[in-house]
């Protein structure tokens, strides 16, 4: 998968630019403020249809303008395909092929990306919702179905929680529609942990590869899925469902008293083990970044075994955070395989012999310039 051209109107500090872009790596090198990152946010909000930066899709429209328009178009192993992507006041509107989306899901997974940034190195140890985020996010562009029942359970937890709140206040009293509620929240809560506990288990095997690699054989990496169900249920919706319903019925009362949800895939979390020991806990800085870098470099070769695309990577400015040995693994890791967008505010201190041929953007005050090759 390869985006070959974008196009920017009005988004962040760009008016007007359109840009063409080799299949190969892609370095944006220019001082800070300049739109480097703003250009990376550009690509992952056309693959995702938000930032990766901000909730508030205001911030993406120059400040001057009222809507923003984001449109490229991505080369797959069979087809060329227009995406359009414009904010407005009213919300997002997207069209493939030219033709407008009913629904952002729709959209989403024409354009597969992974964003690797200096604070995806805290993925190990940073709090679960970190990791939780993570998984959506990856894996609702690998599956649009798991897209799909992550929306569904979020909107029924979110009225389950606002229900709760209401009986533990006393303005209502119906737990029979409580219990309506708790149906749907364990059926799409159900399918969401069954698809993240096999694509968790998939990732696990393309990780542990890299990071024996990376450690020269001295560690081995695992996953823990965390969830509130039983381990030996996750192979089966039904059973999960079960399970889950039981959590949320037998609990009530305290659920109530909280006025929140307590059971469910928003609660669970993602433990890394080096050598059988928690990372996240007892490993060393060397160790969580190795970890990080490990799981960041496997969800390409996941994302191609699921969707048969090789993702885009967009690497923002995360190589001055690498040591050289890091830096190494990295970058003999997507040589000639993923198209990639590197950020950098300059080529010394990186391993530039490990970049096969790269094509070179200089950024200034919104604009880019692509280097002559010599």
């Amino acid at each position: 998968m390869i985006l070959k051209e974008l196009h920017l109107h009005n988004f962040r500090n760009y008016e007007d630019l359109t840009v063409e872009f080799a299949p190969g790596v892609n370095v944006l090198i220019g001082e800070n403020a300049q739109g480097k990152t703003n250009m990376l946010e550009a690509v992952y909000a056309l693959a995702l249809t938000r930032s990766h930066r901000t909730s508030n899709d205001r911030e993406l429209i120059n400040w001057k303008q009222h809507e923003a328009l984001l449109s490229g178009k991505v080369q797959t192993k069979t087809d060329l395909i227009p995406l359009e992507l414009r904010f407005t006041p009213k919300g997002k509107r997207a069209k493939v092929n030219h033709l407008e989306q009913s629904k952002l899901s729709s959209y989403v997974g024409q354009l597969n990306v992974i964003v690797f940034a200096p604070e995806d190195l805290a993925l190990v140890k940073s709090g679960p919702a970190v990791r939780r985020h993570f998984m959506d996010l990856e894996f609702g562009q690998m599956s649009s179905k798991y897209l799909y029942n992550s929306g569904q359970y979020r909107t029924a937890l979110r009225q389950r929680n606002e229900y709760l709140k209401q009986l533990r206040a006393r303005k209502q009293s119906d737990r029979v529609f409580l219990q309506v509620l708790s149906d749907q929240v364990a059926a799409s809560g159900a399918e969401m942990i069954v698809a993240r506990a096999g694509f968790l288990q998939q990732l696990e095997k393309w990780a542990q590869v890299i990071h024996s690699n990376i450690s020269t054989d001295k560690e081995e990496l695992k996953f823990k899925y965390d969830t509130q169900v039983s381990e030996d249920t996750l192979s089966s919706v039904e059973d999960v469902y079960q399970a889950l319903l039981a959590l949320l019925t037998k609990n009530e009362d305290r659920e109530i008293d909280h006025g929140s949800t307590l059971y469910g895939p928003h609660r669970d979390d993602l433990i890394f083990l080096v050598n059988g020991k928690n990372v996240q806990t007892y490993g060393s800085q060397g160790q969580q970044r190795t970890t990080a870098l490990s799981v960041k470099l496997a969800e390409i070769d996941l994302m191609k075994e699921q969707t048969g695309e090789y993702p885009v990577l967009l690497l923002d400015d995360v190589l001055s955070e690498l040591d050289d040995d890091r830096q190494t693994h990295l970058l003999t890791a997507i040589q000639d395989k993923v198209q990639t967008f590197l950020t950098t505010t300059s080529l010394s201190g990186i391993a530039r012999q490990l970049i096969n041929e790269p094509t070179i953007f200089n950024i200034a005050h919104g604009t880019l310039e692509r280097e002559e090759t010599k």
